[in-house]
């Protein structure tokens, strides 16, 4: 067990491969790391850089709930820091902010910063405001809006709801985007929505997505780094399940300072952008840690741990350079969304017409690459293998249960 005397962090949402690079590089500094989660068997608990561990209630049921058990657990377990990790927890933890006022420091930016990443429409305006170059879009709220906007933009459209996650009396709502080839899909895909969330409809941007990733305070950068998605889950475009580090690039870069900047960010946060044929099109902020930070990590770039020290320390001189040298070309598995995409794949599913489906063959070369002796992954680790473990149980099982409902 680490020295008590050492820094105490809790890291929330334990079983992502985002929340153990946390546990990881700060457990390898011989910080007292308390792993939390809802789920019991949660991959981070098994972790050798985790010295305690903490269970919450499920936050989509009760996100209070989950408030009280971490504030408790901050007051009893002395928490220097509090790192939350998914939207579950970031945003019933920012709303109770004042609650952890002179508890603990909480990993969190600046609320109405934040506020202004979680509205996709906010962060469109910041854009334009920015001369960032962003997707034509419409902000629409029934059916027959979003059909006189869809004949304008063009089809393919994209359906966007304003917000991905919402709070509601009974927990927090989640939206998924959504793809519609002509009017007569985007009717039926609008109906879903109608009363429930405003969505902004957009052109579909055909490219690579590259997502620039920070650390800042106060809109100054501190550190930054870049990949580009190699693939993706869903197949029409989400998390990313393979991906690879790429040279940062200045246009991106200076696109998602600007932006960063201009909400005077502090904290962790990444800018997603779509690369194609008439340049880059801004997709999103994301202000929480990134699903893909445990390639950062591998690539040499260790946001957690200088997370931390801004934290607890504070941020570097002024006249600090942002670091910004990171090993190029490395690639990462996350190995649940993988097993996703190649059964997606092979079983020839085309959820979306108007998109382009991976073929068979590319596949199988996935799944290959999957047992290739260099092969990198967000959990399996040679020198801390129980998360990787925990994790292979847990995809065998859902694997199992899909099998047992007939896929």
């Amino acid at each position: 067990m680490a020295d008590r005397r050492a820094p105490r962090v809790l890291v929330t949402d334990a079983g992502r491969g985002s929340a153990i690079a946390v546990i990881r590089s700060l457990g390898r500094r011989g910080w007292h790391v308390i792993a939390a989660d809802a789920d019991p068997r949660s991959p981070g608990f098994y972790s050798r850089f985790t010295s305690e561990r903490l269970r919450y209630p499920r936050p989509q049921r009760d996100p209070q709930e989950v408030v009280e058990a971490l504030l408790v657990a901050t007051r009893e377990r002395g928490v220097d820091l509090l790192v939350p990790v998914t939207d579950e927890i970031v945003l019933p933890l920012s709303a109770a902010r004042e609650r952890f006022a002179g508890l603990t420091t909480l990993a969190l930016p600046d609320a109405a910063a934040l506020a202004a990443t979680g509205d996709k429409l906010a962060t469109l305006q910041l854009a334009e405001r920015l001369g960032v170059p962003t997707p034509r879009t419409r902000l629409v709220e029934t059916v027959g809006a979003a059909v006189s906007a869809g004949a304008e933009i063009g089809f393919p459209v994209v359906l966007k709801p304003r917000a991905s996650r919402a709070r509601h009396a009974d927990g927090l709502r989640a939206f998924e985007v959504a793809y519609a080839a002509d009017e007569a899909e985007l009717r039926a895909r609008m109906r879903r929505l109608e009363g429930r969330s405003p969505v902004l409809l957009q052109e579909l941007c055909r490219g690579e997505g590259h997502g620039v990733e920070l650390l800042l305070h106060r809109g100054r950068p501190l550190a930054a780094f870049q990949h580009r998605r190699l693939r993706e889950v869903p197949l029409t475009g989400g998390a990313s399940a393979y991906r690879e580090s790429v040279p940062l690039d200045p246009l991106l870069y200076g696109q998602a300072v600007r932006l960063l900047a201009a909400l005077e960010w502090s904290g962790l946060a990444m800018v997603e952008f779509k690369v194609g044929p008439d340049g880059p099109r801004l997709m999103e902020i994301n202000g929480r840690i990134w699903g893909s930070l445990p390639l950062a990590v591998a690539s040499g770039m260790d946001f957690p741990a200088r997370m931390a020290d801004l934290y607890l320390s504070g941020p570097p001189d002024d006249a600090a350079a942002p670091a910004t040298t990171y090993r190029i070309g490395v690639r990462a598995h996350n190995l649940e969304l993988e097993v996703v995409w190649i059964g997606s794949v092979l079983a020839g599913r085309r959820r979306q017409r108007s998109l382009p489906r991976p073929r068979r063959r590319d596949a199988l070369a996935a799944a290959a690459s999957l047992v290739s002796p260099s092969a990198r992954y967000d959990i399996l680790a040679c020198d801390d293998p129980r998360p990787g473990a925990a994790e292979i149980l847990k995809i065998a099982a859902r694997v199992t249960r899909k099998l047992g409902r007939g896929g």
